[in-house]
């Protein structure tokens, strides 16, 4: 006898969760279950009465700020459970009306038609240190804003600073101002105060992310990274963090398009049109990629700090990062003098730069190191 699958549309939200089931084939029934609370125990419950007769489960919710508990509650119990990624999932340009219910019984049937895009789900361990980094993503945020705020103090009291800014030197510049007003002294110090205290927290931070590297299942790749020029320990751990296993895509044109560093498009019969990138997927670690990629813009050369952080790794990783610094720096003088926008040549170094990350994870799971 066939077995029978049932497959599980989930709209979690905080407090509850409406479900939908769709049966196999392509003219199985459809129907509502009903919500149920978004508690363990619900969920529990709610499998083990499906499952019933022998039935085979196939779950599926969109991946929000519920977060991976679902699906991994309902693995360990022995049950399929894809997230999948919301701004994937097909939508009909005339449907105006979106309820729960709808979208519980939506989701069930598109999973049965097979269309929906499952995102990579991290394991715990993998998901604290993603936790981590995005504190010292907010951390470095709060930093800018506290400096923009005492800059622009400054800069509606007619005080200006010609060198480079957050130095000793601007420091002890900043406490000979004066002021006509001695409010304007008190607002001066909780400025610096608050940009001294954000400073603190992102330098903690980044010390704690260098100290759980050891025990993370990841820390060879982002060892293996840091050859690459621009990329040091925290833009490496980030980006392993926020993209994960990166071996998981099959080439590196597929990691370009899931960083959106690929162009759009929109081409029609012999129309060909192409805009900016697309700026899908993880924008903090596109964000990453650029940044380093600023970096290119000066001449190839093995500094004394990549010589130091490439000290104990293979020859092989040692090879690809100099050939990456050689490519790009290349490229990047290339796209200069071709008069393309600083911008544009930025984003088609990180782009290119995406492919040297994916080889080098290549060679550090091909070796083992």
């Amino acid at each position: 006898m066939e077995q029978i699958i049932i497959y599980v549309g989930l709209d979690v939200h905080k407090d509850t969760i409406s479900v939908a089931l769709a049966e196999g084939g392509k003219r199985g029934e459809m129907r509502e279950h009903g919500k149920i609370a978004n508690t363990p125990t619900a969920m529990k419950t709610l499998a083990a009465k499906l499952a019933g007769g022998g039935r085979e489960l196939r779950f599926c919710y969109e991946a929000g700020p519920c977060g991976y508990g679902i699906q991994r509650q309902l693995t360990a119990l022995g049950h399929d459970c894809a997230v999948v990624a919301p701004s994937l999932i097909p939508r009909k340009p005339g449907d105006r009306i979106k309820t729960d219910r709808r979208d519980a019984i939506k989701l069930a049937k598109l999973h049965r038609a097979g269309e929906l895009t499952a995102v990579w789900v991290p394991d715990q361990t993998h998901e604290a240190v993603r936790d981590l980094v995005r504190a010292r993503l907010a951390a470095v945020r709060t930093l800018r804003q506290a400096r923009q705020q005492l800059s622009g103090f400054l800069l509606r009291h007619g005080h200006h600073y010609n060198r480079p800014t957050w130095t000793l030197m601007h420091r002890r510049w900043l406490a000979g101002l004066k002021f006509e007003q001695a409010v304007h002294y008190i607002v001066l110090e909780d400025c610096i105060a608050t940009v001294e205290a954000a400073a603190a927290r992102r330098d903690r931070l980044e010390a704690h992310i260098e100290a759980v590297l050891p025990d993370w299942s990841l820390a060879p790749v982002v060892r293996a990274l840091q050859p690459l020029r621009g990329v040091a320990l925290v833009a490496a751990a980030t980006l392993i963090a926020e993209l994960g296993d990166i071996t998981r895509f099959a080439n590196p044109r597929q990691l370009m398009a899931y960083l959106g560093l690929v162009p759009s498009e929109n081409s029609s019969g012999r129309t060909r049109r192409q805009g900016g990138i697309t700026k899908a997927g993880n924008g903090a670690a596109r964000r990453m990629l650029i940044e380093a990629a600023w970096s290119y813009r000066f001449p190839a050369r093995m500094s004394r700090e990549l010589l130091l952080r490439q000290e104990k790794l293979a020859k092989p990783i040692r090879d690809t990062a100099w050939k990456a610094q050689e490519r790009l720096c290349r490229r990047y003088r290339q796209l200069a003098r071709a008069g393309k926008l600083p911008t544009v040549t930025t984003a088609a170094i990180a782009r290119e730069l995406s492919g040297f990350v994916w080889a080098i994870a290549k060679q550090v799971k091909a070796t083992g190191a």
